[in-house]
């Protein structure tokens, strides 16, 4: 969801589009493999943005839903594999071919060394744009801890699963509750785990040569589904599933990161940024088929 403020005028933008460095109208059934049910969020009036069902290495890898007005992903959709946290050091920052022309090439590609980035920064972030932004660094929004496979966390560095992130937002609450989700889940999530990370903005921009060129995320927000989990695990942690969510402010002060059900996420991002009253993040808010019990606290 993307909401901005300019000149007191308030635009909404949404995106529903694919791509793996492939950018498609419609999901291909093997992206659809990163959404719970193979359902997007619903709810949200179809604007002109990009969907990349992320490809490296022949395979997809999870799901953007880019803007490329603004250069930043509105959400990453993937699914949790268990790791130990690790960091894939060595990987290159990679672009998306395709959302420049059709043409381009399927998956996403290294950024080239000589200085040819005009040829496709109209339509997304290339490394200039966070060169010199001081408080900001790049956060991904599928981050590489929350992967396991190399070639999974290599994927996880293309700019267009990359928001820029207050330093001291990204590297202390928000690093802690990805830390946090991934031992729970590592711990307690039996099955397949989704995950669907995305942004709210509210028209600030990083500028670059006095050209508006990354908005700038007020708020980061969180949300995973495994219906197969542990039930006998501690209470605390087992109240947590099927679902649970999370946001924070991208900001160095008042950022503590907040938990929360899905619902209360979802009511939350209906007051921030403008959705339909039937906005959903999960197919039936991830209450399990058949299920007369784990839906309550989500309703």
């Amino acid at each position: 969801m993307m909401f901005y403020r300019r000149d007191q005028v308030v635009v909404f933008v949404f995106v529903i589009v694919t791509a793996a460095a492939e950018v498609q109208k419609n999901l291909s059934p093997e992206c659809k493999q990163f959404l719970y049910m193979g359902t997007l969020p619903r709810g949200l009036e179809e604007q002109p943005l990009k969907m990349i069902c992320q490809f490296y290495e022949g395979k997809p890898r999870f799901v953007t839903l880019y803007d490329t007005v603004s250069h930043i992903p509105v959400y990453s959709a993937y699914t949790f594999k268990r790791s130990d946290g690790s960091k894939k050091a060595d990987a290159p920052w990679m672009y998306e071919p395709q959302l420049s022309t059709v043409t381009g090439p399927r998956e996403m590609q290294q950024f080239p060394s000589e200085d040819v980035h005009k040829s496709f920064e109209d339509a997304q972030a290339v490394l200039d744009d966070y060169s010199d932004t001081v408080i900001f660094e790049r956060g991904q929004l599928n981050p590489d801890e929350h992967q396991a496979h190399p070639n999974d966390k290599a994927a996880t560095y293309t700019l267009t699963n990359v928001v820029p992130q207050v330093r001291d937002f990204n590297i202390g609450p928000w690093k802690s509750h990805e830390h946090t989700i991934r031992r729970r889940l590592n711990n307690y999530c039996r099955g397949t785990a989704y995950v669907v990370t995305g942004v709210t903005t509210s028209g600030q921009m990083i500028r670059r040569r006095n050209i508006n060129r990354l908005a700038i995320p007020t708020y980061l927000w969180s949300a995973y589904c495994c219906i197969d989990f542990d039930h006998n695990a501690p209470f605390s942690e087992r109240s947590k599933f099927p679902a649970f969510a999370a946001h924070g402010l991208n900001d160095r002060e008042n950022n503590m990161v907040q938990e929360m059900t899905i619902q209360q996420l979802e009511d939350f991002l209906k007051r921030v940024t403008y959705v339909g009253n039937s906005f959903q993040i999960f197919y039936d808010n991830c209450v399990p088929p058949n299920s007369d019990t784990s839906g309550l606290r989500l309703h």
